[in-house]
């Protein structure tokens, strides 16, 4: 497995914290309040910051410092299409090199999943899923592609979806059929499954992203 920096664990918990709606839309980030809350110094926290500011999960505002970005609803749809385009692209490349082993990572995630839907715990969810993903997009050992698919998931409007109950049923029964698909080596099936799941999810928040663009 990749080994991680203090830097690379301090950037992704702050994403998972952005996507996650941890970090609400216009918040503002404060360097010595994150790194209270991590455990961490300053120094990873200010070096995460700039990471994630390339990426667009945080923006810089003149004389206000650094804050979350809105999302901007006029360009979602091109954003889920490319997310369409390059994690399918991920996918496959990681279902042609995935071990036995990391399917079995895969299925400890989606159980920690499980069992954080169950106690309704919104964020840590909605993190989960995040680490979900990207454990399966690590795998296909692009890191371009994967940085590309980081900065759409900075602008994607997870926060739109209608009925996060419903969501997160239909979450669990999505990654079950990729992980199903997975211990039976159906790697079609797999990738199938997995951009039905990008597109369910789309589904679900285009209504409510159209009517935030046009009130």
């Amino acid at each position: 497995m990749t080994f991680w920096t203090k830097l690379d664990q301090v950037a992704e918990r702050l994403r998972e914290r952005i996507i996650s709606g941890e970090y609400k839309r216009g918040d503002k980030l404060k360097q010595a309040d994150i790194a209270a809350e991590l455990g961490v110094s300053i120094t990873p926290v200010r070096e995460a910051l700039k990471v994630l500011e390339m990426e667009g999960f945080v923006v810089s505002v003149p004389h206000k410092g650094l804050s979350v970005p809105e999302i901007e609803p006029q360009r979602a749809r091109e954003i889920f299409e490319l997310r369409v385009m390059l994690e399918r692209s991920l996918t496959e490349k990681a279902l042609a090199r995935i071990t036995k082993e990391e399917i079995a990572e895969i299925r400890t995630l989606h159980r920690e999943l499980t069992a954080l839907v169950k106690a309704r715990e919104v964020y840590p969810v909605r993190a989960a899923n995040v680490r979900f993903h990207f454990r399966i997009y690590e795998i296909a050992d692009c890191p371009q592609t994967l940085q590309f698919v980081r900065v759409l998931w900075a602008k994607y409007p997870f926060n739109f979806h209608d009925d996060q109950a419903v969501r997160f049923k239909q979450l669990l029964q999505e990654h079950g059929e990729i992980i199903r698909a997975l211990e039976s080596g159906d790697k079609k099936t797999a990738l199938a499954a997995m951009v039905n799941h990008i597109e369910s999810g789309w589904n679900r928040v285009s209504d409510n992203v159209m009517s935030a663009k046009h009130p």
